[in-house]
């Protein structure tokens, strides 16, 4: 059975620079990422640990409308921005896409082909993965994408930090814990992603602000995600875990994608 980990977050933006500049204020550490020379898309990263935040920016809107691409990251870039940016999608990680893949087919779920990914970075190199996306929702919740990197997670973790992607933050040490849904009926939207993604449910840690039904969450890894009842559909905050009396109870508002500090 293929190990699934909460890989990284896309947030759709218009600027890369400014994005970059929103963390760097706050003592993160962002930089360009490159470009997916294939979608017409360019992206700017944040590291906390192998879970990264992907800024995602149109570079050429021409070759993105155009590129003939089962992508729906790219799609949905190019149906939302400029209007929306806002959280997209989560990616998950696995070590077995092909296996992965199975699975989600007997869950029922559409998913586009296994594709091969490549972006050129600043240094000129390129970075390549393999990955599925899927389609449809659940009660308007799109659902994640899938990833698959070379090596173990050892092996890149080690090399990210080797070549500098990976750096410490001017802030201190900082790790990513959760991500907040906000949906229409937590329970329900528990339990589906538990059965088709095969996450156990846990104790959310604080009940919702906005409603007596509280939270639902589900484990991947040493993080969580986390259902609360609202009527956006989709993911509206990251929860990030800080050392820094700076950035303890502070958020960041980027767009419509809000970073919570604790």
């Amino acid at each position: 059975m293929s190990i699934l980990q909460w890989d990284h977050t896309v947030h759709y933006v218009n600027d890369l620079e400014q994005a970059i500049t929103a963390f760097k204020n706050n003592g993160l550490t962002a930089f360009p990422g490159g470009s997916h020379k294939l979608w017409g898309t360019h992206n700017a990263l944040s590291y906390f640990g192998l879970n990264y935040i992907e800024f995602l920016a149109i570079e050429d809107r021409e070759l993105a409308e155009s590129s003939d691409t089962a992508n729906l990251v790219v799609k949905d870039a190019v149906n939302l921005l400029p209007e929306v940016e806002a959280f997209s999608r989560v990616a998950i990680r696995t070590d077995n896409i092909e296996e992965t893949a199975a699975s989600l087919k007997q869950q029922g779920l559409k998913l586009s082909p296994i594709m091969y990914g490549k972006r050129l970075n600043v240094q000129g190199q390129w970075i390549e993965w393999r990955m599925l996306t899927v389609g449809g929702n659940f009660q308007g919740l799109i659902y994640p994408f899938f990833i698959q990197w070379k090596g173990s997670d050892d092996e890149r973790l080690a090399e990210l930090k080797e070549t500098g992607i990976i750096t410490p933050h001017p802030a201190g040490e900082i790790t990513v814990q959760q991500a907040i849904f906000s949906v229409s009926d937590p329970a329900a939207t528990a339990a589906h992603w538990g059965q088709v993604f095969g996450l156990s449910a846990i104790a959310a840690s604080s009940p919702s602000p906005s409603d007596g039904q509280g939270s639902v969450a589900l484990a991947i890894g040493d993080k969580n995600f986390v259902f609360q009842q609202g009527d956006k559909q989709q993911l509206t905050q990251l929860v990030l875990s800080s050392e820094s009396p700076s950035l303890q109870g502070r958020t960041i508002i980027i767009g419509e994608g809000e970073y919570v500090f604790t």
